[in-house]
C-alpha cells in the first residue's frame, strides 16, 4: 500500500493542453468582462481607438502640411494646442456626473501649470521642426525615445523604480535611435539638405527629452501638490497646461508673422485653401482626441496598457507613412522599428513586474 501511494505521489501531473489553456483564458476574460458594466467597456474601446488612430493621424497630417507647401513651424505647434476647448467640453459635464467640484488653484499650482504650458509650447515647436525635415516614419521612430527620457526623469525626480527589464529597454531603444542616425542618407527628401536632416534628428531627440521631462514634472505635481489622481484632476491639468501652451504659442505665432502669412500660404497650398484649412483643423482635432484617449486608457485600465498602445502606434505611424506618403523604408529603418518594438515590450514587462510587486 505504501509503495503504491508513493508511486501515485511521484506520478507526473499531466500538463494542460492548448485547448485547456485557451478555455481557461476565455473563462478569465468572460469573468473580467462581467465585473465591469457595458459603458466601461465602450469607453475603454473608444479610448484605445483614439490612441492608435488619432495620434498617428495627427503625425501624418503634420507631414502632409509640409509636403504640400506649408512652411510655418509655429502654425503646426499652434495647431497642437488650439483644440484645448474640446477637453473642456468633456470636463464640464463630468463635474455634474461625478458630483465633484473644481480643484482649488493655489499660487504654486498655478505657476506649475504656467511652467508646464511653456515647456509644452517649446516641445510642440521642436516636434514641428522635426516633421518639417524628417519623413513621418523616421520622426515617429525617433520620437519613441521619449520613453527613455520619461523613465530617466521619473527615476530622478519622482523616485520611480527601475529594474533590469526597464534598463534593458532604455539601451535597446537607444540602439534603435542610433541605427536611424547612421542611416540618414536613405530616407532624406530631395528638398531637404543634409544639415536640415541632421537638425531634424536633433530637434526630434530634444523634443522627446523635453516630453519625458514634462511627463515626470506632471507626475511630480500629482505627488507633491495635488495628492490625488483621478480622471477629473487629470483633465483639469491637461486643460490648464494646454491653455497656457496655447497662449505662449499664439504670441509666438503672432510675433513671427505666421498668422499674417496664413492667407498667402493657404492660397499656394496644393489642393487649395479648403485643403489647407482642413489639414490644420483635423490636425487639431486628432491630437486632442489622442490626448483624451490616452487619459481614458490610463484611468480605465492601466499605464501598462497605455504603454502597449503607445508601442503599437509607432509601427502604425511608420507603416501609414509608407503607404499614404510613400516614405522610404530601408532595411535599417525596418531593423530600427523591430528593435524599438522590442524595447517597448521590455519596458512594458518591467513596468508590469513593478506593478505586481507593489
Amino acid at each position: 500500500m505504501e509503495a503504491a501511494s508513493m508511486e501515485a505521489a511521484e506520478a507526473p501531473i499531466p500538463s494542460e493542453s492548448l485547448m485547456d489553456q485557451i478555455s481557461k483564458y476565455k473563462t478569465m476574460m468572460i469573468a473580467a468582462y462581467k465585473r465591469k458594466p457595458i459603458p466601461y467597456w465602450i469607453l475603454l474601446v473608444l479610448g484605445i481607438i483614439a490612441m492608435v488612430v488619432a495620434f498617428p493621424a495627427s503625425s501624418i497630417l503634420s507631414r502632409v502640411y509640409y509636403a504640400n507647401g506649408g512652411q510655418s513651424k509655429w502654425i503646426i505647434s499652434w495647431v497642437a494646442v488650439v483644440g484645448w476647448p474640446l477637453i473642456a467640453l468633456i470636463l464640464l459635464p463630468t463635474y455634474f456626473v461625478t458630483k465633484t467640484v473644481p480643484t482649488p488653484l493655489s499660487l504654486i499650482l498655478f505657476l506649475s501649470y504656467v511652467v508646464l504650458g511653456f515647456l509644452s509650447a517649446a516641445d510642440n515647436l521642436m516636434y514641428a521642426y522635426a516633421y518639417a525635415y524628417l519623413p513621418a516614419s523616421t520622426a515617429a521612430l525617433v520620437a519613441s525615445s521619449s520613453l527613455v527620457f520619461s523613465a530617466l526623469f521619473g527615476y530622478i525626480l519622482v523616485n520611480n523604480r527601475m529594474n533590469a527589464s526597464i534598463i534593458n529597454a532604455l539601451f535597446v531603444i537607444t540602439a534603435g535611435l542610433t541605427i536611424i542616425a547612421l542611416d540618414s542618407s536613405s530616407d532624406r527628401y530631395d528638398n531637404v539638405s543634409n544639415n536640415e536632416y541632421i537638425m531634424g534628428l536633433v530637434w526630434d531627440v530634444l523634443a522627446s527629452a523635453l516630453h519625458g521631462l514634462i511627463f515626470a514634472l506632471s507626475e511630480l505635481i500629482f505627488v507633491k501638490l495635488l495628492g490625488r489622481r483621478s480622471f477629473v484632476v487629470v483633465l483639469e491639468q491637461q486643460i490648464m497646461v494646454s491653455l497656457f501652451a496655447f497662449l505662449f504659442t499664439t504670441v509666438g505665432t503672432f510675433v513671427s508673422g505666421d498668422f499674417q502669412r496664413m492667407t498667402t500660404e493657404a492660397t499656394s497650398f496644393k489642393g487649395g485653401r479648403s485643403a489647407y484649412y482642413l489639414v490644420l483643423i483635423w490636425s487639431a482635432v486628432t491630437f486632442q482626441l489622442g490626448v483624451l484617449g490616452a487619459t481614458a486608457v490610463i484611468f480605465l485600465a492601466s499605464t501598462v496598457l497605455a504603454g502597449v498602445l503607445n508601442a503599437v502606434r509607432t509601427p502604425i505611424t511608420s507603416i501609414a507613412a509608407v503607404i499614404l506618403l510613400h516614405d522610404p523604408m530601408s532595411g535599417f529603418k525596418i531593423l530600427s522599428l523591430v528593435i524599438t518594438f522590442w524595447g517597448f515590450g521590455s519596458y512594458i514587462y518591467g513596468s508590469s513586474m513593478d506593478d505586481k510587486q507593489s
